[in-house]
């Protein structure tokens, strides 16, 4: 099996350019969020048991794995997603809760 036999690679555009995201295969864990755990020291098997049990030990391995042998491209991934992330945010910010709703009833929201 290829490490990258573990992950979804899943690639979509937003109003904020492309985004992707790589998910563990058979959950909608995304890995960034299991390498947030190991970066703040966590070992592997705590990560499994405490945070993400519905995973195996081995997909645990496996992300931190993949992150370790592909760590300048994964640090662009995160960097991207918080990229746009941070974009959709400051459009909430500015729009207001209700601009979704708004935008997709054709109406102009009040708090703009």
């Amino acid at each position: 099996m290829q490490l990258e036999d573990y992950f979804d690679f899943e690639k979509f555009d937003t109003k904020f350019g492309p985004v992707e995201r790589i998910r563990i295969k058979e959950h909608r864990i995304a890995i960034e969020n299991v390498i947030e755990f190991f970066d703040q020291g966590m070992p592997p098997d705590q990560i499994q048991r405490e945070a993400y049990p519905s995973l195996t030990l081995e997909q645990v391995y496996a992300t931190i794995t993949y992150y370790l042998h592909n760590k300048a491209e994964v640090d662009e991934y995160n960097r991207r997603g918080e990229e746009v992330a941070e974009a959709y945010y400051q459009e909430y910010l500015v729009k207001g809760p209700f601009f979704l709703r708004d935008e997709a009833m054709g109406t102009v929201s009040s708090h703009e």
